[in-house]
């Protein structure tokens, strides 16, 4: 099988690359990054692309395989502004999806958020239902949408990040919002993992803990 990966700088990406590159069900990982991706690839799958992602008509045609898993996203502090995150999290999604597509790429494995809803009026909450729904209008073959809550991230550097994931991990303690619990990154890729190698058809969410079912 091979396997296109969009944010594989990121804390799941980088977990899933890894996760693939062992993975003997996996024979090539196509990477699409703006910086170089560093990685042991013992099996030498991995066939690393650094482009330009603002000029797609050098490299669009190399987005090609059986499954598409897209980590991509960013926060509002890292892009300096609501609309540079959107340029981001939605327009690069989008624009890879709709390479995908063309090149056809038959089964999307999207990662979102817990709480993803179009008319949310929190806007991180609005853009991941943003792309959750107009993915959805692309007509993959398969589309396959993870929501995890919380993340724990191996190098967590912020400090709220930190301080709000071990608030949740306290709530969970005592029995309280229990679907919330944080999920660490490498329990979401092994899902990713799992989940983008069978053969499907359709829409499928996968939603809160159930993530780690299919880990």
């Amino acid at each position: 099988m091979k396997a296109v990966i969009v944010g594989a700088t990121g804390a799941v990406g980088r977990d899933l690359l890894d996760l693939l590159l062992r993975d003997k069900r996996y024979d090539e990982v196509r990477t699409f990054t703006r910086r170089e991706v560093r990685a042991e690839d013992p099996a030498h799958k991995l066939r690393s692309y650094v482009v330009d992602f603002e000029k797609p008509e050098g490299w669009q045609d190399l987005v090609k395989g059986d499954v598409i898993f897209s980590a991509l996203g960013t926060s509002r502090k890292q892009a300096g502004s609501t609309v540079a995150q959107r340029h981001v999290d939605y327009d690069y999604q989008m624009m890879f999806a709709r390479f995908a597509k063309k090149y056809g790429i038959r089964h999307m494995v999207l990662v979102s958020s817990v709480g993803a809803d179009p008319s949310s009026r929190f806007f991180y909450l609005r853009l991941k239902g943003e792309v959750e729904r107009d993915m959805e209008a692309l007509g993959f073959s398969a589309l396959t949408i993870i929501e995890p809550p919380s993340l724990i991230r191996k190098h967590a550097k912020r400090l709220m990040e930190t301080v709000s994931v071990k608030a949740i991990q306290g709530l969970n303690a005592i029995g309280l919002v229990k679907n919330m619990a944080p999920i660490s990154t490498e329990v979401v890729a092994s899902c990713m993992a799992n989940v983008g190698a069978e053969e499907k058809q359709g829409v499928q969410r996968i939603t809160g803990q159930e993530i780690r079912s299919f880990a």
